[in-house]
């Protein structure tokens, strides 16, 4: 189509616009990810509740929550799957019993040898090189980061 052709000059064909392109890999990530955890009995949210658990045992629910960027509402009832698969154990903090801790269990600890090939399995769907993986990471981190403060801005 060209310029003439569009309805707006001004909006561009959606295989231009940088959120469709996101939203699309997302998409695609999600094909790669889903028989990968299949096989762990995990959806891909609560792959990455166990990945920031692997890396860092025994948080608050709303420390789990900034680092993954979810609300409670949306990480708790992943949080009460995990716990029934018995992954991790959810107990009020002694020091301040608003707050709600999570760790790993013996079986949640022991789930990440088992998902060890999982990113592995996505580097190598990428096609990409451990530097250019790195670099786009940085890149696509710079972006949330910036979406963030303007959506700050935005609000209020």
């Amino acid at each position: 189509m060209s310029e003439a052709d569009r309805p707006s000059a001004s909006i561009p064909e959606i295989e231009e616009l940088l959120c469709f392109s996101v939203y699309s890999a997302s998409h695609a990530f999600n094909k790669i990810y889903k028989p990968l955890l299949d096989e762990l009995g995990l959806t891909y949210p609560q792959f990455l509740v166990m990945v920031a658990l692997w890396a860092k045992d025994d948080q608050t629910v709303g420390a789990l929550g900034e680092k993954l960027f979810l609300e409670s509402s949306t990480l708790t009832p992943l949080l009460k799957r995990l716990e029934a698969n018995g992954y991790l154990a959810r107990k009020r903090d002694l020091a301040d019993e608003r707050q709600v801790r999570i760790s790993l269990t013996e079986a949640g600890a022991n789930l990440r040898a088992r998902a060890a090939e999982v990113p592995q399995c996505i580097k190598t769907a990428t096609g990409l090189t451990e530097e250019a993986l790195r670099h786009l990471t940085g890149e696509i981190a710079a972006l949330r980061k910036s979406l963030q403060v303007s959506a700050k801005k935005a609000a209020g």
